[in-house]
């Protein structure tokens, strides 16, 4: 209606004659339809965003008729350039948004995915550097993440669950995303250098299968010692590779792994490999190692047990009782590995010290695993493999007490039975490691099974007969088949499935539990909510004592 709600001028609803076409370019922007902005003049192109309801506050035609008429004492030529400047970022035609602005490709980078940024603690400064060499932009230095702090140990024990503490319990919450697959370093774990273990561990039995008086009708070239001891060292080289890239750029995990009551102990598993190669080299290679070799490779295992032993000792939350599981043999399994290589290269007070030491901790810790103390929960399916664990120190145990008397004596034979009576136990159980998913768990079968076959050997060697003879080359055919088979399905699984390794989720707790607040009627709450009401003002309590009824009031 003319003059309604208006606020120009007669004059200027004289001069300004509204065609019809701009009133239906305007309909069509108001509704938002194709067809009426197709039907638009270009000389009267104006995109013009209104809103889709008549609810928004303060926005009518009038500010639009405002905008397009001409003030009083202007010109025409401005209101066109005015025109002309809204045409260029108009809407094209067959469309109703316009398209957003391109982002510079600078600015496209701060769009990437950083919640990973709070296990970066040492790469963030090495990324910046390693991208100004490379002449790419420099982002913004971030504040350090709140996330990066030492984790108590009973945080672990509070927020995972299982013999392994691997299980994120329901009422917890992890830091890093659960929609998505994390950074392979992130899912890479130290439990790896299990594969080491068991390559390495080959290329020893099949160096004393060649060797052996008593295995010298098979004819075993020495040629399988040296492939095995080179695959062997070609594994350890990849996955230390892999292992120190992480220590560089996710340090935080590594350090969670650390901390970790159960991954602890497979810090022992990179220098017990060492140790395996060192024991496997061939004599094509050399026939004498120095032993200032065994003094470096026994110094950061002896760092360890100190740490790690008097945890255990001390007690606290990582006391033995407590974090017990099958995989703290490997922290004493480092001893006995020590001691023979340190007989063989013909040393004699160092081989006793850490024979001591591994015989002493072995005895507590057998009778604590045997009772189960900490729980008395069952391992689950997937980590029944890990109970062969219990044939490897043993097993060790007598050849490296063999070679620091220089006989198979009985105390050699006294370790080396319990390890065959272990042996045994473990195998007849056929269906208790069936049916489940295969995991890296499963190279806990090779290193103790590799083990009690040398150690067969070795017996052979002052047992001569029919059946030693033959308990050496079943027991030696069943760790080669069992090495081969779980190689061929570690690189399946690894490069084809690539299902090996998932999310860990054991070192992306967080530091304080997820708190979550209820309130029962009737519950030890009720006082709290008295003693607080006595201190609200009186006419704010007598208003809140009408309206609520106390539980223990009768009705």
């Amino acid at each position: 209606m003319k003059r309604f709600d208006s606020i120009l001028e007669d004059t200027d609803l004289i001069d300004y004659k509204l065609d019809q076409t701009r009133c239906r370019s305007l309909n069509s922007l108001a509704t938002g339809t194709k067809g009426a902005a197709e039907q638009q003049s270009d000389t009267s192109t104006i995109s013009i965003s209104m809103p889709p309801t008549p609810s928004s506050k303060g926005v009518g035609f009038n500010e639009i008729y405002s905008q397009t008429s001409t003030p009083r004492g202007t010109t025409t030529t401005q209101n066109n350039k005015r025109i002309s400047s809204y045409s260029q970022t108009s809407t094209p035609r067959g469309t109703v948004f316009p398209e957003s602005p391109k982002l510079p490709r600078s600015n496209t980078n701060k769009l990437k995915d950083t919640r990973f940024d709070s296990f970066k603690t040492w790469s963030g400064r090495l990324e910046r550097q390693l991208s100004a060499l490379r002449g790419k932009e420099q982002e913004p230095i971030s504040q350090p993440s709140p996330h990066i702090e030492t984790i108590p140990v009973d945080r672990y024990f509070d927020a995972l669950e299982g013999p392994e503490l691997d299980t994120l319990r329901a009422s917890e919450e992890i830091i890093l995303p659960e929609d998505r697959k994390w950074p392979f370093l992130l899912r890479f774990p130290i439990s790896s250098f299990g594969i080491c273990l068991g390559v390495s561990s080959q290329a020893i039995m099949w160096k004393n299968l060649a060797t052996s008086a008593s295995t010298n009708f098979l004819h075993v070239s020495l040629k399988a010692n040296l492939g095995l001891w080179c695959i062997s060292a070609a594994l350890m080289i990849i996955i230390s590779f892999v292992y120190a890239l992480k220590f560089i750029f996710y340090f935080e995990a590594v350090r969670r792994e650390y901390y970790h009551p159960i991954r602890v102990n497979f810090f022992f598993a990179p220098f017990i490999s060492l140790l395996f190669l060192a024991l496997g080299v061939p004599t094509s290679i050399t026939q004498h190692l120095h032993t200032s070799l065994w003094y470096i490779l026994m110094f950061p295992i002896f760092c360890l047990e100190l740490k790690l032993y008097g945890q255990w000792m001390s007690g606290g939350q990582r006391r033995l009782s407590k974090v017990a599981n099958p995989s703290n043999h490997l922290s004493i399994v480092g001893n006995f590995v020590g001691a023979l290589l340190g007989a063989s290269m013909g040393l004699k007070e160092g081989p006793i010290f850490f024979f001591a030491v591994g015989l002493a901790h072995y005895i507590v810790m057998f009778v604590t695993l045997y009772q189960r103390l900490p729980t008395n929960d069952t391992l689950p399916k997937e980590l029944h493999p890990v109970f062969f664990l219990f044939v490897a120190a043993p097993s060790v145990a007598s050849m490296a007490w063999t070679t620091i008397q220089g006989s198979f004596d009985h105390g050699s034979r006294i370790a080396y039975f319990i390890a065959l009576f272990l042996y045994f136990s473990l195998a007849v159980r056929i269906n208790f490691f069936r049916g489940f998913k295969f995991s890296l768990a499963w190279w806990a079968y090779t290193f103790p099974m590799t083990g009690a076959a040398i150690a067969t050997i070795k017996y052979s060697l002052v047992v001569t007969n029919l059946v030693t003879k033959c308990l050496a080359i079943i027991l030696c055919g069943l760790s080669t088949l069992t090495v081969t088979g779980l190689l061929v399905t570690t690189i399946i699984h690894a490069f084809v499935l690539r299902d090996l390794f998932p999310n860990d989720i054991a070192i992306a707790i967080s530091k304080r539990p997820k708190t979550t607040r209820k309130w029962y009627l009737g519950s030890s709450h009720s006082k709290d909510i008295d003693q607080y009401l006595k201190f609200v003002d009186s006419f704010q309590a007598k208003d809140i004592e009408a309206s609520i009824t106390h539980p223990n009031s009768s009705n």
